[in-house]
Protein backbone atom coordinates (compact mmCIF):
# COMPACT_ATOMS: atom_id res chain seq x y z
CA UNK A 1 0.00 0.00 0.00
CA UNK A 2 1.09 3.27 -0.84
CA UNK A 3 -1.52 5.86 0.77
CA UNK A 4 0.01 6.86 4.02
CA UNK A 5 -2.49 10.12 4.46
CA UNK A 6 -6.22 10.11 3.76
CA UNK A 7 -8.52 12.78 4.59
CA UNK A 8 -11.07 15.56 3.86
CA UNK A 9 -12.05 19.35 3.77
CA UNK A 10 -14.00 20.36 6.81
CA UNK A 11 -15.68 23.99 7.16
CA UNK A 12 -18.39 26.02 8.83
CA UNK A 13 -18.27 24.81 12.37
CA UNK A 14 -16.33 26.56 15.07
CA UNK A 15 -16.98 25.42 18.16
CA UNK A 16 -14.24 23.11 19.31
CA UNK A 17 -16.54 21.06 21.39
CA UNK A 18 -18.92 20.24 17.85
CA UNK A 19 -16.08 19.67 15.74
CA UNK A 20 -14.88 17.13 18.33
CA UNK A 21 -17.76 14.95 17.16
CA UNK A 22 -17.05 15.47 13.37
CA UNK A 23 -13.64 14.26 14.06
CA UNK A 24 -14.40 11.71 15.48
CA UNK A 25 -16.68 10.46 12.71
CA UNK A 26 -13.43 11.41 10.07
CA UNK A 27 -11.76 8.92 12.48
CA UNK A 28 -14.23 6.37 12.22
CA UNK A 29 -14.42 7.23 8.60
CA UNK A 30 -10.03 6.31 7.74
CA UNK A 31 -8.77 9.33 7.76
CA UNK A 32 -5.77 10.54 9.74
CA UNK A 33 -5.69 14.13 8.06
CA UNK A 34 -8.08 17.09 7.78
CA UNK A 35 -8.15 20.47 6.06
CA UNK A 36 -9.28 23.33 7.45
CA UNK A 37 -10.82 25.51 4.77
CA UNK A 38 -10.72 29.31 6.49
CA UNK A 39 -12.15 32.16 4.63
CA UNK A 40 -11.22 35.67 5.75
CA UNK A 41 -14.40 35.75 8.12
CA UNK A 42 -13.00 33.17 9.84
CA UNK A 43 -9.60 34.56 10.02
CA UNK A 44 -10.82 37.24 11.16
CA UNK A 45 -14.04 36.42 13.39
CA UNK A 46 -13.34 32.90 14.73
CA UNK A 47 -9.99 33.00 15.49
CA UNK A 48 -9.80 31.68 18.73
CA UNK A 49 -11.54 29.10 17.86
CA UNK A 50 -9.56 28.01 14.94
CA UNK A 51 -6.42 27.64 17.44
CA UNK A 52 -8.76 25.74 19.92
CA UNK A 53 -10.37 23.22 16.99
CA UNK A 54 -6.92 22.79 15.72
CA UNK A 55 -5.98 21.55 19.21
CA UNK A 56 -8.65 19.24 19.88
CA UNK A 57 -8.20 17.52 16.25
CA UNK A 58 -3.98 17.32 16.86
CA UNK A 59 -5.22 15.90 20.21
CA UNK A 60 -7.11 13.01 18.51
CA UNK A 61 -3.93 11.70 16.47
CA UNK A 62 -5.35 13.74 12.97
CA UNK A 63 -2.86 15.90 10.86
CA UNK A 64 -4.17 19.39 10.42
CA UNK A 65 -3.78 21.39 7.13
CA UNK A 66 -4.77 25.26 7.03
CA UNK A 67 -6.12 26.07 3.77
CA UNK A 68 -6.56 29.77 3.17
CA UNK A 69 -9.83 28.98 1.20
CA UNK A 70 -11.00 31.98 -1.17
CA UNK A 71 -8.56 34.84 0.23
CA UNK A 72 -8.42 37.59 -1.94
CA UNK A 73 -11.25 35.05 -4.41
CA UNK A 74 -7.15 33.93 -5.68
CA UNK A 75 -7.35 30.85 -4.10
CA UNK A 76 -9.89 28.57 -5.09
CA UNK A 77 -13.69 28.70 -3.04
CA UNK A 78 -16.78 30.13 -2.36
CA UNK A 79 -16.60 32.36 -0.10
CA UNK A 80 -16.64 36.40 -0.10
CA UNK A 81 -13.26 38.42 0.55
CA UNK A 82 -13.10 41.04 2.91
CA UNK A 83 -10.09 41.90 1.06
CA UNK A 84 -11.73 43.02 -1.82
CA UNK A 85 -14.76 44.67 -0.27
CA UNK A 86 -12.53 47.29 1.55
CA UNK A 87 -9.87 47.19 -1.06
CA UNK A 88 -11.53 48.02 -4.76
CA UNK A 89 -9.07 49.15 -6.55
CA UNK A 90 -6.42 46.24 -5.85
CA UNK A 91 -7.92 43.96 -8.52
CA UNK A 92 -6.90 42.08 -11.60
CA UNK A 93 -7.74 43.78 -14.31
CA UNK A 94 -8.36 42.43 -17.60
CA UNK A 95 -5.94 42.96 -20.71
CA UNK A 96 -8.56 44.05 -23.40
CA UNK A 97 -11.11 46.10 -21.67
CA UNK A 98 -9.84 47.42 -18.03
CA UNK A 99 -13.10 45.32 -16.70
CA UNK A 100 -12.13 45.46 -12.83
CA UNK A 101 -12.14 41.79 -11.82
CA UNK A 102 -13.61 40.15 -8.82
CA UNK A 103 -10.15 38.90 -7.64
CA UNK A 104 -7.26 40.40 -6.03
CA UNK A 105 -4.00 41.51 -8.33
CA UNK A 106 -1.25 39.38 -5.80
CA UNK A 107 1.37 42.02 -7.14
CA UNK A 108 -0.37 44.77 -5.21
CA UNK A 109 1.47 45.66 -2.06
CA UNK A 110 -1.77 46.36 -0.38
CA UNK A 111 -2.69 42.58 -0.83
CA UNK A 112 0.51 41.25 -0.34
CA UNK A 113 1.28 42.73 3.03
CA UNK A 114 -2.28 41.20 3.69
CA UNK A 115 -1.99 37.37 2.58
CA UNK A 116 1.27 37.86 4.23
CA UNK A 117 -0.09 38.72 7.50
CA UNK A 118 -2.25 36.24 7.31
CA UNK A 119 0.28 33.30 6.86
CA UNK A 120 2.34 34.74 9.89
CA UNK A 121 -0.80 35.07 11.91
CA UNK A 122 -1.58 31.44 11.57
CA UNK A 123 1.80 30.17 11.85
CA UNK A 124 2.90 31.80 14.97
CA UNK A 125 -0.25 30.82 16.74
CA UNK A 126 -2.20 27.75 15.02
CA UNK A 127 -0.37 24.79 15.97
CA UNK A 128 -0.75 23.19 12.55
CA UNK A 129 1.04 20.38 10.73
CA UNK A 130 1.12 22.54 7.60
CA UNK A 131 -0.75 24.55 4.95
CA UNK A 132 -2.66 23.63 2.01
CA UNK A 133 -2.62 26.10 -1.53
CA UNK A 134 -5.83 25.85 -2.60
CA UNK A 135 -5.89 25.98 -6.42
CA UNK A 136 -4.05 29.43 -6.94
CA UNK A 137 -5.11 31.02 -10.38
CA UNK A 138 -5.77 34.20 -12.11
CA UNK A 139 -9.00 35.35 -12.82
CA UNK A 140 -10.73 34.56 -16.23
CA UNK A 141 -11.83 37.87 -17.70
CA UNK A 142 -15.73 37.81 -19.50
CA UNK A 143 -16.00 40.08 -20.98
CA UNK A 144 -14.73 38.67 -24.41
CA UNK A 145 -14.86 35.06 -25.73
CA UNK A 146 -11.84 34.10 -23.19
CA UNK A 147 -11.53 29.93 -22.84
CA UNK A 148 -10.54 28.79 -26.46
CA UNK A 149 -7.02 29.92 -25.87
CA UNK A 150 -6.70 32.08 -29.37
CA UNK A 151 -4.43 35.06 -29.52
CA UNK A 152 -7.40 37.32 -29.33
CA UNK A 153 -8.65 36.08 -26.09
CA UNK A 154 -8.71 38.04 -23.27
CA UNK A 155 -6.86 37.64 -20.22
CA UNK A 156 -5.73 38.98 -16.28
CA UNK A 157 -3.80 40.46 -14.67
CA UNK A 158 -2.74 43.84 -16.80
CA UNK A 159 -3.64 46.61 -14.05
CA UNK A 160 -1.15 49.68 -13.48
CA UNK A 161 0.89 47.60 -10.88
CA UNK A 162 1.56 44.39 -12.95
CA UNK A 163 2.13 46.74 -16.04
CA UNK A 164 5.31 48.66 -14.34
CA UNK A 165 6.26 45.44 -12.82
CA UNK A 166 6.75 43.97 -16.56
CA UNK A 167 8.53 46.97 -17.45
CA UNK A 168 10.72 47.13 -14.84
CA UNK A 169 11.91 43.27 -15.56
CA UNK A 170 11.65 43.09 -19.76
CA UNK A 171 12.53 46.75 -20.63
CA UNK A 172 8.93 47.34 -22.46
CA UNK A 173 5.47 47.84 -22.53
CA UNK A 174 3.54 45.17 -21.12
CA UNK A 175 1.48 43.82 -23.97
CA UNK A 176 -1.89 43.34 -24.65
CA UNK A 177 -1.69 39.97 -26.68
CA UNK A 178 -0.72 37.05 -24.54
CA UNK A 179 3.01 36.41 -25.59
CA UNK A 180 5.62 34.28 -24.38
CA UNK A 181 6.76 37.01 -22.04
CA UNK A 182 3.69 37.86 -20.76
CA UNK A 183 3.09 33.83 -19.55
CA UNK A 184 6.56 33.75 -18.18
CA UNK A 185 6.07 36.86 -16.40
CA UNK A 186 2.46 35.57 -15.04
CA UNK A 187 3.68 32.09 -14.32
CA UNK A 188 6.76 33.65 -12.58
CA UNK A 189 4.48 36.71 -10.42
CA UNK A 190 2.33 33.44 -9.31
CA UNK A 191 4.79 31.32 -7.92
CA UNK A 192 6.79 34.42 -6.33
CA UNK A 193 4.16 35.12 -3.65
CA UNK A 194 3.36 31.26 -2.47
CA UNK A 195 6.70 30.81 -2.14
CA UNK A 196 7.46 33.87 -0.01
CA UNK A 197 4.74 33.21 1.79
CA UNK A 198 5.55 29.35 2.48
CA UNK A 199 9.27 30.65 3.58
CA UNK A 200 7.61 32.87 6.17
CA UNK A 201 5.54 30.09 7.23
CA UNK A 202 8.64 27.93 7.88
CA UNK A 203 11.26 30.73 8.86
CA UNK A 204 7.89 30.69 11.96
CA UNK A 205 6.90 26.61 12.03
CA UNK A 206 9.80 24.94 10.59
CA UNK A 207 8.47 21.79 10.25
CA UNK A 208 5.28 23.11 8.01
CA UNK A 209 4.41 21.10 5.28
CA UNK A 210 3.85 22.93 2.35
CA UNK A 211 0.96 21.44 -0.13
CA UNK A 212 0.64 23.18 -3.63
CA UNK A 213 -2.33 21.87 -5.32
CA UNK A 214 -2.88 22.96 -8.97
CA UNK A 215 -5.59 22.16 -11.95
CA UNK A 216 -5.86 18.53 -12.87
CA UNK A 217 -5.69 19.28 -16.65
CA UNK A 218 -3.54 17.74 -19.87
CA UNK A 219 -2.41 20.97 -21.74
CA UNK A 220 -6.18 21.58 -22.71
CA UNK A 221 -8.46 24.05 -21.12
CA UNK A 222 -6.38 25.51 -18.31
CA UNK A 223 -3.50 25.48 -20.16
CA UNK A 224 -4.99 27.77 -23.10
CA UNK A 225 -6.03 30.02 -19.95
CA UNK A 226 -2.71 29.97 -18.41
CA UNK A 227 -3.93 30.52 -15.26
CA UNK A 228 -0.41 31.03 -13.91
CA UNK A 229 0.13 27.25 -12.25
CA UNK A 230 -0.34 25.75 -15.50
CA UNK A 231 3.98 24.95 -15.21
CA UNK A 232 4.04 21.59 -13.23
CA UNK A 233 7.76 21.31 -13.63
CA UNK A 234 8.20 25.06 -12.65
CA UNK A 235 5.84 24.50 -9.60
CA UNK A 236 7.25 20.98 -8.20
CA UNK A 237 10.78 23.20 -8.65
CA UNK A 238 10.04 25.28 -5.65
CA UNK A 239 12.15 24.03 -2.93
CA UNK A 240 10.00 25.18 0.10
CA UNK A 241 6.98 23.20 -1.29
CA UNK A 242 6.77 19.49 0.09
CA UNK A 243 3.35 18.30 -1.72
CA UNK A 244 2.33 18.19 -5.15
CA UNK A 245 -1.09 17.84 -6.09
CA UNK A 246 -3.75 17.98 -8.47
CA UNK A 247 -7.16 19.06 -8.39
CA UNK A 248 -10.76 17.07 -8.45
CA UNK A 249 -12.00 15.33 -11.84
CA UNK A 250 -15.58 14.50 -12.65
CA UNK A 251 -16.47 11.20 -12.22
CA UNK A 252 -18.20 11.03 -15.65
CA UNK A 253 -14.99 11.49 -17.53
CA UNK A 254 -12.64 8.13 -18.73
CA UNK A 255 -10.85 6.19 -16.36
CA UNK A 256 -7.71 6.49 -19.20
CA UNK A 257 -7.95 10.62 -17.70
CA UNK A 258 -7.86 9.84 -14.10
CA UNK A 259 -4.33 7.69 -15.25
CA UNK A 260 -2.82 9.89 -17.48
CA UNK A 261 -3.01 12.82 -14.65
CA UNK A 262 -2.17 10.39 -11.97
CA UNK A 263 1.10 9.30 -13.71
CA UNK A 264 1.65 12.79 -14.53
CA UNK A 265 1.51 13.93 -10.56
CA UNK A 266 3.25 11.24 -9.69
CA UNK A 267 5.65 11.71 -12.35
CA UNK A 268 6.06 15.67 -11.76
CA UNK A 269 6.74 14.72 -7.59
CA UNK A 270 9.34 12.50 -7.99
CA UNK A 271 11.22 14.11 -10.78
CA UNK A 272 11.82 17.31 -7.66
CA UNK A 273 11.55 14.83 -4.62
CA UNK A 274 8.51 15.96 -3.79
CA UNK A 275 5.19 13.51 -2.33
CA UNK A 276 2.12 13.21 -4.61
CA UNK A 277 -1.58 14.56 -3.42
CA UNK A 278 -4.90 13.26 -5.21
CA UNK A 279 -8.26 14.76 -4.85
CA UNK A 280 -11.73 12.90 -4.99
CA UNK A 281 -14.62 14.53 -5.65
CA UNK A 282 -16.75 14.18 -2.35
CA UNK A 283 -19.67 16.77 -2.93
CA UNK A 284 -22.40 17.43 -6.16
CA UNK A 285 -21.18 15.29 -8.36
CA UNK A 286 -21.65 11.08 -7.69
CA UNK A 287 -20.97 8.38 -9.97
CA UNK A 288 -23.15 6.16 -11.72
CA UNK A 289 -22.39 3.18 -9.15
CA UNK A 290 -21.00 4.30 -5.68
CA UNK A 291 -18.68 0.99 -6.30
CA UNK A 292 -16.84 3.49 -8.56
CA UNK A 293 -15.58 5.72 -5.18
CA UNK A 294 -13.93 2.54 -4.65
CA UNK A 295 -11.95 1.73 -8.10
CA UNK A 296 -10.95 5.69 -7.86
CA UNK A 297 -8.84 4.25 -4.72
CA UNK A 298 -7.52 1.60 -5.74
CA UNK A 299 -6.63 2.72 -9.09
CA UNK A 300 -4.75 5.82 -6.99
CA UNK A 301 -3.01 3.68 -4.41
CA UNK A 302 -1.89 0.70 -7.10
CA UNK A 303 -0.63 3.98 -9.06
CA UNK A 304 1.94 5.28 -5.93
CA UNK A 305 -0.23 8.44 -4.46
CA UNK A 306 0.82 8.78 -1.26
CA UNK A 307 -1.65 11.06 -0.16
CA UNK A 308 -5.64 11.03 -0.69
CA UNK A 309 -8.34 13.97 0.16
CA UNK A 310 -11.65 14.47 -1.03
CA UNK A 311 -13.48 17.65 -0.74
CA UNK A 312 -15.72 17.37 1.59
CA UNK A 313 -16.72 16.23 4.78
CA UNK A 314 -20.02 14.32 4.68
CA UNK A 315 -20.56 14.78 0.85
CA UNK A 316 -21.62 18.57 1.58
CA UNK A 317 -24.88 17.09 3.33
CA UNK A 318 -26.71 20.36 3.91
CA UNK A 319 -25.42 22.37 1.94
CA UNK A 320 -26.11 23.50 -1.95
CA UNK A 321 -23.56 21.47 -3.44
CA UNK A 322 -24.31 18.47 -1.81
CA UNK A 323 -24.04 15.32 -3.34
CA UNK A 324 -27.32 13.52 -4.22
CA UNK A 325 -26.55 10.63 -1.78
CA UNK A 326 -24.25 12.50 0.23
CA UNK A 327 -24.32 10.37 3.07
CA UNK A 328 -23.90 7.37 0.85
CA UNK A 329 -21.20 8.78 -0.68
CA UNK A 330 -19.50 10.04 3.06
CA UNK A 331 -19.58 6.00 3.93
CA UNK A 332 -18.49 4.69 1.15
CA UNK A 333 -15.10 7.00 0.85
CA UNK A 334 -14.63 5.71 4.59
CA UNK A 335 -14.96 2.11 3.09
CA UNK A 336 -12.40 3.07 0.24
CA UNK A 337 -10.06 4.91 2.31
CA UNK A 338 -9.95 1.96 5.42
CA UNK A 339 -9.27 -0.48 2.39
CA UNK A 340 -6.01 1.60 0.94
CA UNK A 341 -4.69 3.39 3.80
CA UNK A 342 -1.58 1.84 5.37
CA UNK A 343 -2.44 0.18 8.26
CA UNK A 344 0.69 1.76 10.76
CA UNK A 345 -1.04 5.75 9.81
CA UNK A 346 -4.55 4.50 10.91
CA UNK A 347 -6.07 6.18 13.76
CA UNK A 348 -8.93 3.58 13.72
CA UNK A 349 -9.24 1.43 17.24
Amino acid sequence: MSVKETGVSYYGISYPEHAKKDFQEMIEHNCNAVILALSEFDIDFWFPNIIEITKVAKGMGLKVYLDTWGIGKWFGGEPASNFLTNNPKNRQVSAFSNELLPAACFNTKAFRDYFYGICEKLATEVDADGFFWDEPHYALPKSYASITGGPGDDWSCRCPVCQKKFEEEYGYEMPKIMTKEVIEFRENSALEILKHASELIKSIRPNSRITCCVHATINTYYVKENRGYDNWDKVCKVDVFDVFSTTIINYSLPRSYFKSITQRTINAAKQHGKSSQRWLMGYYNEPEKMEEIKDIVHLYDDMGVESLFAWTYRGGYGTVLAAPHALEMWDMLGEAYGEVLDKEYSLKK
